[in-house]
Parts: C-alpha cells; structure tokens; sequence
C-alpha cells in the first residue's frame, strides 16, 4: 500500500514537490477507495463528496459484529450504543477543535435542520427576534427571516456588515430592546466559495454597543468545513454553528448543531417537546410536563437518534485522518487544483477574442489563498459572438461526456442575484415566464437565470482539472468567428416526399411505423394516436421518459385498428410469471381506469395531467418489470371531457428564417423571430410540439459528420424520435442534396400520394402544414432505440455542428395549419417546401392572413 510522505510548512500549505508528493500517492488511494469514479469526472462536491470504500467497509463490519440497541433502553446492547454516541460526540467536538467544556453537539439531519432548531428557540421568545443575515447566505438560512416577528435585514456586502458592528444603524438593522437578535452568514459561499470573516462573530460578541446585549450568531459551516480546518474557540466562536456530515466524509447523512453552552438559553424557548427529551409527562385530567435540564443535547434531541449513523461518524472521522493525512492538507490540495482550474478557464479565449466563461469572483478573494477563497468556480459561459450558451444545454453533453456537476440557482438567491445582476422585479418575472430551477428556460431577458458550479473535494485530482478544461475547449471555444461562417441555404427548397410515417402511442416508449398504402389521420394534436399513453411512476404520479429509464426504448406498441386494441411487447427479457405482450383497448371504456376522484393527478415536466389510471395489476407488473421501477400505464387522450389542453413551450414562438445575403448566420439560425411567431397549438404528451419533422439529407449529413471523428459510427434514424421522415425527390442526381433546408421552411404543403387513397379522385388532396420552431435537443438522442443501451452519440456531434443561439437543435416542430382541417398524410405524400415571403406565389396567403 503507498504511504504518504509529506513534510508541510508550518501552515500546512504543500510546496510544489510535496504537492507532486501528494497527487501520485493520492491516485494510487483513489483508484482504491474511491471506484465509483471509473470513467467519470465528478465536480459537485460542494453539494456532497464522496464517500470511501474503505468506510463503507468498516461500517459494515461494526453493524455485522454488534447488537445495537434503542439508547432509551437500559439494556446492555442499548447501554453500549449509549456510549458510542458520547464518545462519537466528544470526538467529533474534539474534531473542530471545540472543548466540551464550553461547547456541546447537537445531532441532527443536516445542516439545515440545524437552522430550524435555532429559529424555533428564537421564534417562541416572548417578544420574538430580529433576523439579519448575509445576502451569500444559503436558502436555509434566508428561511429564518419568515419567522423574525422584530423584523429583518439583509446585508448587501461585508462593507455594510463592517459598518453595523462599528456603529449603530437604522431602525431595519437593530432588534427590539426587549427582543433577542440573531445575525447569520455563511462561514463560506456555497455560491462562488469565497470565504466570508469569522471575526464577525465574536465582534459581536464582545461589542459595547447596547444593540448587541441581546445579539446572537448563527454560523453555516457546511460548505467550509468540507475542505477546510475549522476551529471552535469560546472567545471568537459564533453561538450556534451548523453543518453536515456528507459533505466532509460522504457518509453517513448526518448533520450537528455545535452550541456554546453559554448561549444556550434562547434555545430552550421551544414549546415542542419529544420522546427523550422530557422527564415526565401528564395526559389525562391534567396536562403537564418536565423537560430535562441536564446538557444541551437531552433537551434538543428528540426521539431515538439516527445511532447507524453516527457509529458511521465515527468511523469517518478516523478514517479520513488516515487516508488524506489532516483537513489541512485536504485544503492545500483543493485550492492548488482551484486556482489551476481558475487559471485555466480565465485564459480560454474564442477566436474572436471573446473571452469563454464570466467567472463570478469576489474581489476580496484569491484563487490559491485558502484563507479567502474555497475549491469552488461559479461561472457562466459565452459563445465567440458573446452571447449566453444555455446552461441546461452545458449539462446535456457533460451527463453524455459523464461529466458531473451543478448548475442553476444553487439555492443561494442573494449569490445569483447579485452575480447576475437580477433585480427582484426580474426575478419575479421570470418565474411568472417559466423559469425553475432544473428547468431550460434559463436565459431570459438576455440575463441567465442561474450558473454553472464546479467544486473540488478531497479525492479530486488534475486529471479532473484537465477533463474538465478540455470539455469546454472542444465544445464551446468557437474556432472560427461566427460573422465569417458561410451560409448553406439552397436557392430553391426543391422536391420532398414523406419516406416514412412513425408515432409514439405510448410516450417514450418504441415506435410504431405506420403501414405503406395507409392514410394517417392528423389532428391538431399531432398524428392519431400519437402520445396517448404514458408510464407514470406509482408513487409519485410522474410521468416516465426514456432519459432516465432507457429500456422504454425497447417496449415496443403495435395499432390495431381493426380489432380496436393496442398491443404492446418488450423486446428484452422478461420472467415466466410476467406475460411476453398485453392488449390494451383503443376505447375509453371506463371499466378499465382508476375513478378520476381517488387518484391524484400526473405530473409531466411543469404540468398537472388529468389521466385515465389502468386498474390492471397485470398491466401495472408488466411495465414495472420492464422499466425496473414501480409504474403503470396511463392515457391522456384528446376525447377526455376534462380540461386536458396542453401547449407547446415558449421558445417554439421563434422559428427559422431564411437568410439574406449576409453571411453573419448558420443555417437554421433559430432565435430570428418570424414577423408572424406562430400561435400556440395543443397537444398531447409530446414535450414540445405536435409533430416532429426530420429530412434524411440532414440525418445523413451528422452522420457524416459523426463518421468523421476517430471512434464514430452512424446512427439510427430512429434515434431522432421524428413523426415524419422526409425524403428528397429521387430523380435528383447524386451531390444535390440539401440537409438542414428544413430550418429555412415556414410551411409545408403536402400532396397526397394517389397510390395510398382509399378513394379514387381526379382531385389529389392538399394539407398545410406549419413550422413551429427548430427542436431543442437532450441527451435522449444517445439512447439507441433497438437496445436501450446509451451512448455519447449523436448528441456530441450535435453539440458541436447544430447549435444556435446557445441551444442544440436537430429537426423542425411542425403542426396543421388550421386547427379545424380535417387531414390525413401517407407514405409516399409529396411535400412542397415553403419559405417566408413565398406564401402569395405559392397561393397560400388568404390562408395564412385567416390561420394568423
């Protein structure tokens, strides 16, 4: 086994050689202790690190070699537990260098819930608290200002926190004579990780002023400790200090409240009590208790603690002393890796001379100065014409390049809001627009709504530094200004024919081609029968999709209009006791479905779905034996008598033009808005649109482009999921295709094939069609949809040679013209393309003035 041999300075800052030392010691340890990062690179540790095998050994061990026992118990396995807790206790104490002579430990779920016992001590004094709190703080603790019957105060900087403990303030930032005060900050922005003062605490403390008398302070630790050393000393240390577990060891999922003993009278406040923390307690005739007034934590913890838990503690502590050496070598480390990570991201540049990521640095810190600044870069990324590059699109091909970080509000409001610039009315905007965290709408008004996030751990190493780097330089480092990009716009929008019909009966699930010679009915809501069905979760009533369980690919639905039923096999293994296909009933026979009154409602993406439940144990068991998770089959279906209109996502307001003569856009520059956006147009369980639409010139053309990287392979076209697939006119001579000339059209009309008509008529039938927008594209492109295995293809490539505006698209969302035309297409159709500005010549106007 390697050793590790450091000599440090006196501050434990590694040299240059002890940090080479500690890189080629540490890669040895981590290929051992840590092999859920094979083949991944993992950068949320501000969210939670990871845990070693090592811990995960030993505490099997201990639980397998003891009996534990309920330490409210005076049994001898309860009395042994007993006494591992206080001895977890003193040594975590002993961990933050805090004597258990002024300080005790609170055991709690986190640092969060530390939060919540502090303000429900402060909340039941009698004349209330005032609240202030630092704008980098996290949500957890802005939460407490809901409670501040005195009042309540953000600091917009450290100036004006400086300010207040020198003299005194307005009205705002001072409590009550007669009510307590509490000021909260964060030891550490879990924002940007820049480190804030912890003086401010005992400044408090030992102020003069009659306003601090009855102040008291909340520290939030949690994203500090997990790098940092961190001591607790009575005279400067904050009153109430909360963190959490998992984000210095990975495990257990555990927090601690540390209390100064001489602070503890506000918590003892609280009205509720709990098992454990009461001496006696009277129901009948009288009600009456006695809480216990021995420590601190008798009276605070309630019920059973988590004692697994904290035996896991335990054994955390110890072992990470002995795998990283001390927490200050773990700083040392992860801040040489930040500023390397810093230094190299500031350096990127686009050809234009742009620069790649708008890093949200405090200027009070430095990258490489623990003291100031933890592992943690918060930045925004912008492409060679210096336009914002959409987050969520980021994190689409680092889930496919297994690259792992956060990104959005990072559950710190006043961090965001002041990096980006975001006044409140803006932000209450943009929620009224969409806009959630963990959503795409997150570039709005020309700001982005939230950041990316990457943090360092204790276990991260250069190469992480390096595969990151590397990630944004072949993504999005533009190599060629974007003003000087040709433009591949064909002259003419030539001859299509549609080469093939699909629909997605249930959604997410395998395709079903419809049959040559078969006219397909189309409605405003896509083509019949399309996304009429979904998996939703039994649980919570989500709606599944093929992202997160790949193996829907392969449960593959068959129409039969015939026999009025729709027949769905999985084409993988199943076992004896489950049936190889089921039927389902094409009718809305109500014996089939859960009463609508007893069932809650189903959620897809931000949507509340009213849907028809099958009853069916044996459907139910089908589906969850296939997708692996506990579900059942739901349908959503346009002759509902409910309120069951959905309508496509905002962005589908914008839509392809044709270029001029300019050479200043890409084909299928989508964002240029249409002088006529298209209205909105109902649908069923699709995400986006009716119908998808996809030429194969432009599938043949990726993968080309995908053909021509090292390891590439074509795809599937059935990767693209579309509704239609069409075709260019044979009669073509080879090397005048056009792929992508989709992104130029506004309509398309649709000529029927005479072949596919039931009915013989002189007359062919004529259908309008409307380009919605260009279809935004995720990661679900790699799933391969004859085996459900993912990929990195197609959406790498995609990445790289389809994206506009900051956004991936592939393809073109496409609905009927008019809402109330009755239409069908078939295989075979002929489709005439039409630009904007074509609609008189192609003797469509008085139709598109009517239909706008």
């Amino acid at each position: 086994m390697a050793t590790l041999e450091i000599h440090s300075t006196a501050d434990e800052q590694l040299t240059p050689e002890d940090s080479t030392i500690y890189n080629k010691y540490f890669n040895v340890t981590r290929e051992r202790e840590f092999p859920m990062l094979h083949g991944t690179t993992y950068l949320d540790h501000a969210g939670t690190t990871l845990y070693p095998r090592s811990l995960i050994d030993q505490f099997s061990k201990e639980m397998l070699s003891n009996l534990l026992g309920n330490p409210h118990s005076t049994s001898a396995a309860s009395q042994w537990v007993t006494n591992q807790i206080e001895d977890v206790r003193l040594k975590t104490l002993q961990f933050f260098g805090a004597s258990s002579d002024d300080f005790d430990l609170v055991f709690v779920a986190n640092a969060t819930a530390g939060i919540k016992l502090v303000m429900e001590g402060f909340r039941e004094h009698p004349d209330g608290f005032w609240y202030g709190y630092h704008k980098d703080s996290h949500t957890s603790v802005v939460g407490v200002r809901e409670a501040a019957t005195s009042g309540h105060y953000c600091f917009g900087s450290d100036g004006e926190v400086e300010e207040w403990l020198e003299k005194p303030g307005p009205m705002e930032v001072q409590p009550k004579p007669t009510a307590l005060g509490l000021f909260a900050y964060p030891a550490q922005s879990n924002f940007n990780g820049r480190r804030l003062p912890l003086s401010w605490t005992g400044r408090v403390r030992s102020s003069g002023y009659a306003k601090f008398k009855k102040m008291y302070t909340l520290l939030d630790a949690a994203a500090l400790v997990s790098t940092s050393p961190f001591e607790l000393h009575n005279a400067s240390a904050s009153d109430y200090t909360v963190l959490s577990f998992y984000k210095i060891f990975g495990f257990p999922d555990l927090g601690a409240l540390i209390v100064r003993k001489d602070s503890s009278v506000p918590l003892q406040h609280r009205k509720y009590f709990g098992g454990g923390t009461v001496e006696m307690v009277t129901c009948l005739k009288e009600q009456w208790h006695m809480r216990k007034n021995g420590s601190i934590h008798e009276q605070l913890e309630d019920g059973t603690l988590p004692i697994h838990s904290i035996i896991a503690l335990g054994i955390a502590l110890s072992g990470h002393e002995r795998i990283y050496g001390s927490i200050q070598r773990v700083s040392s480390h992860t801040s040489a890796l930040a500023k390397e990570l810093y230094d190299r991201l500031s350096s990127l540049r686009h050809s234009s001379g742009r620069e790649v990521c708008e890093i949200y640095k405090d200027c009070s810190s430095e990258y490489g100065d623990s003291r100031t600044q933890g592992p943690i870069i918060a930045f925004s990324l912008k492409d060679g014409a210096g336009d914002w590059i959409s987050i969520s699109e980021v994190e689409k091909v680092a889930s496919v390049k297994k690259i792992q970080f956060r990104s959005g509000g990072l559950c710190n409001p006043g961090g965001i809001a002041a990096s980006l610039r975001l006044d409140p009315w803006e932000m209450k905007r943009n929620f009224s627009a969409g806009q959630r965290c963990g959503n795409e709408n997150d570039i709005i008004g020309g700001k982005p709504t939230g950041v990316i996030r990457v943090s360092l751990g204790a276990m991260s190493n250069l190469q992480d530094v390096t595969t990151f780097v590397k990630f944004i330089e072949e993504f999005y480092v533009d190599k060629q200004d974007p003003r000087g990009r040709a433009v591949e716009l064909a002259s003419s929008p030539g001859k299509f024919f549609i080469e093939s019909l699909s629909i997605y009966p249930i959604k997410s699930c395998g395709d079903w081609s419809i049959p040559l010679n078969v006219r397909w009915d189309v409605r405003a809501q896509g083509l019949a029968w399309d996304r009429e069905w979904c998996l939703v979760h039994q649980g919570t009533r989500r709606v599944l999709n093929q992202k997160n369980y790949p193996k829907m690919a392969m449960i593959k639905p068959v129409i039969d209009l015939e026999k009025g039923k729709l027949t769905i096999r999985y084409n993988g293994f199943l076992p004896l006791s489950v049936p190889s296909e089921i039927h389902v009933p094409l009718s809305l026979d109500p014996v089939h479905f859960e009463s609508s009154e007893n069932i809650p409602a189903s959620r897809l993406c931000d949507d509340t779905l009213e849907t028809y439940i099958y009853t069916s144990k044996q459907i139910a068991a089908f589906f969850t034996t296939a997708t692996g998770t506990p579900c059942t089959l739901a349908r959503f279906s346009p002759n509902h008598p409910g309120p069951l209109k959905r309508d496509p996502k905002a962005y589908l307001q914008l839509h392809p033009k044709t270029a001029s003569a300019k050479s200043d856009s890409m084909p299928g520059a989508f964002p240029i808005a249409s002088s006529f956006p298209p209205r909105p147009r109902p649908i069923l369980l699709s995400n986006e649109s009716p119908i998808l639409t996809i030429s194969r010139s432009s599938i043949n053309r990726l993968n080309e482009d995908i053909k021509a990287t090292p390891t590439g392979k074509a795809v599937h076209a059935s990767a693209f999921r579309a509704n239609i697939i069409l075709a260019e006119d044979p009669s073509f001579p080879p090397g005048t295709e056009k792929p992508y000339a989709e992104d130029a059209w506004r309509y398309m009309r649709i000529i029927s094939n005479p072949s596919s008509e039931q009915v013989a008529s002189p007359h062919p039938r004529v259908t309008y069609f409307e380009i919605l927008g260009g279809c935004r594209r995720c990661q679900m492109v790699c799933v391969d949809q004859r085996t459900g295995e993912r990929g990195e293809e197609p959406f790498v490539t995609l990445a790289k040679k389809r994206r506009f505006g900051g956004k991936v698209f592939f393809g073109v969302h496409t609905a009927l013209l008019s809402d109330s035309a009755s239409a069908s297409v078939g295989v075979g159709d002929q489709v005439v393309p039409i630009r904007e500005g074509e609609e008189d010549e192609m003797g469509m106007g008085e139709l598109v003035c009517v239909e706008q």
